[in-house]
């Protein structure tokens, strides 16, 4: 209604305010004379000081430029396409954090090592540090083998479950390392049928259980792209895009044969594959084609007696479990990039999580992209052999909205607000577009909003917390072993039974180990992931008798409270050990409690047989005929 003002209700108040929209989409509360501070008319009244607009480098934006310059217009914000010779409030990458060297201020929209995280291998291997503490919370994840280094425990496993049940025919998918938009991805149903997994020319990927029975529209497989802005390290915020897309084959689906194995508009969803086939449909509407809104397939299957909030309460839920994965080691890239005190921007980032849903409706998470297409146009063939890029709806639909709103929680005149001072406003009203005014947020924060049945997941971020105490030198991301020996010594954990000597050996077959599966690494020491691992190993030998989340749960309280001894607050000391995200936030929150599930994994053994214990922890992932059949029939 034009001329409406929307109200404001002030949380814990009880207080309604009337309030007009700003130009930056805040609500400003109508205040008497007095309650104004601002530049005087000759009449008396009072008017509020005018804002400066905010700031955007676009110089580097790329493929999002035209998503990322219509939302700038729509918040009246102002864009500075070649960069600015001052200091800018937000610079907007394409692709990392490194972009653009000299920034020493203002807001990044990439962090440092994201890429490099999300990585197949490295995001597999974060996801099963978190299925050895919690394997029931972490089965979202299809069991996955990384090549070359474990192409035999790969290959004998899958003998070994085709020999004590004849009828299964397991199909496997190979990802490339690096790979994106599908490609190099390409289905197997033999280890024999892997190209080049040994010698000079083997490349890194990683093979992954393939999931037979998805659910299926119009007899089309397809997956969901989602949106995930994760908005701060420390406190950690994630907030999920309420809107996302969903891309579908372009094949009628059948199970995985031998004959269709290289169908790939069957199997694989990739936007990048499915647009060159002939059955491609670009869309008109957001309900329709080839790329639909997800709420449009939400609103489908509601249709039909789906309970849609228990598919999106699975959602979050794995979205939540795979950041929190994620972080530990973040935090150790971004100290690397920006050591404590040293100058340097602040940053945040969208995320894409490409997500399968089940025909149990269980999601299953795909990968995660660090620099998800934001590309609001598509190329279509306009006239024989005649190709431009013509707008497409449904994606200006959902992409500007979480550019805009990103762009709307990372107004530094927010960001200036001290949180736990400022009272949290709630704009009330139906969210559409009236006399200029911006829509209410397509973003949902999820996280610190459910802290309570999440927080229990963060050991191995108490773990980073260790290693970052102990790395010492600025910019370092390795552990030299004098560090390791400090750490040994200052948290009391050398004795009769485990000597110095003991700890030196440790640390040498372990570092020598994570060296030889990091090839392209020209630091040396003990990485966070080898910190890890030796971390295991000495909760395993002292707590024997515990699961191995207690096990670590019992070594990490004993080492926080050898340092609250000597003097160090733990609590308070580890939050600011913490405090090392991109958004320098002051350290807050309780310490991290664990869980107390008995269930049992295989124990972390010596490193010195590293072999045998990737084999254990194999044998624990491996697709045994039992959990094959659970996934056919699912």
């Amino acid at each position: 209604m034009i001329g409406h003002e929307p109200s404001l209700q002030v949380k814990g108040t009880g207080k309604i305010l009337q309030g007009k929209t700003e130009t930056n989409g805040n609500i400003a509360p109508n205040l008497g004379p007095k309650d104004i501070k601002g530049t005087h008319k000759e009449d008396g009244n009072k008017l509020p000081r005018r804002k400066k607009p905010v700031t955007v480098d676009i110089s580097k934006a790329k493929t999002s430029l035209e998503a990322l310059k219509l939302s700038i217009k729509q918040l009246k914000w102002k864009e500075f396409p070649t960069g600015r010779r001052i200091a800018c409030d937000i610079y907007w990458h394409g692709v990392s954090f490194h972009d653009n060297e000299n920034i020493v201020s203002g807001q990044v929209n990439k962090y440092p090592g994201m890429i490099e995280m999300l990585r197949k291998i490295n995001l597999s291997r974060a996801v099963r540090t978190m299925q050895e503490l919690f394997p029931e919370e972490y089965n979202f994840y299809p069991r996955s083998w990384i090549l070359p280094e474990e192409y035999p425990q790969f290959s004998a496993q899958i003998r070994m479950v085709k020999e004590s049940d004849a009828t299964l025919k397991p199909t496997f998918i190979v990802k490339p390392d690096n790979g994106s938009q599908g490609d190099g991805i390409y289905l197997i149903r033999d280890p024999g049928d892997l190209r080049v997994v040994a010698g000079a020319q083997a490349k890194q990927a990683v093979v992954q259980e393939y999931m037979h029975r998805p659910l299926l529209i119009d007899k089309l497989k397809f997956d969901i792209r989602l949106y995930v802005l994760v908005k701060s390290l420390d406190p950690l915020e994630i907030y999920i895009a309420k809107e996302g897309l969903t891309r579908f084959c372009t094949e009628p689906y059948q199970e995985p044969s031998q004959k269709n194995l290289s169908h790939v508009f069957m199997h694989l969803t990739n936007y990048s594959l499915n647009v060159q086939s002939g059955n491609f449909v670009h869309s008109e509407s957001l309900s329709t084609g080839s790329k639909r809104t997800f709420s449009s397939v939400l609103y489908r299957l509601a249709s039909k007696g789906v309970d849609i909030k228990k598919v999106w309460s699975d959602i979050i839920s794995l979205v939540i479990k795979t950041v929190i994965a994620l972080v530990p080691e973040l935090k150790v890239f971004y100290q690397a990039d920006i050591p404590p005190g040293k100058p340097g921007p602040t940053c945040f980032q969208i995320l894409g999580f490409d997500i399968l849903l089940m025909k149990n409706l269980k999601p299953v998470l795909l990968e995660v992209n660090a620099n998800p297409s934001m590309r609001i146009e598509h190329e279509q063939e306009v006239a024989p052999g005649v190709f431009e890029y013509v707008p497409s709806p449904v994606d200006e639909e959902v992409k500007v909205g979480v550019i805009r709103d990103t762009l709307r929680l990372m107004d530094p005149a927010q960001r200036r607000s001290p949180s736990s001072e400022q009272e949290e406003i709630l704009v009330e009203g139906d969210g559409e577009e009236e006399g200029g005014a911006l829509p209410s947020l397509c973003l949902k924060q999820v996280f610190p909003k459910y802290t309570k049945q999440f927080n229990y997941l963060r050991l191995v971020e108490r773990i980073a917390a260790l290693f970052l105490r102990f790395l010492g030198v600025k910019g370092n991301m390795r552990l030299g072993p004098t560090s390791f020996r400090t750490f040994i010594r200052n948290c009391k954990l050398s004795n009769s039974n485990f000597s110095m000597a003991s700890v030196d050996i440790l640390y040498i077959d372990i570092t020598r180990r994570w060296s030889s599966l990091l090839p392209d690494s020209r630091e040396a020491g003990m990485n966070l992931q080898a910190f890890i691992e030796a971390f295991f190993y000495l909760a395993a030998r002292r707590f024997k008798s515990l699961s191995p989340r207690e096990q670590v749960l019992s070594l990490l309280e004993l080492c926080e409270g050898q340092l609250d001894q000597q003097g160090v607050p733990w609590g308070q000391a580890a939050e600011e050990r913490r405090s090392l995200s991109c958004s320098r936030a002051q350290p807050g929150g309780t310490r991290t409690q664990g869980s107390s599930s008995n269930q049992r994994l295989c124990s972390p053994v010596s490193t010195r047989r590293a072999a045998s214990q990737d084999y254990r922890l194999h044998q624990r992932l491996r697709p045994t005929a039992a959990t094959l059949k659970d996934n056919l029939e699912n």
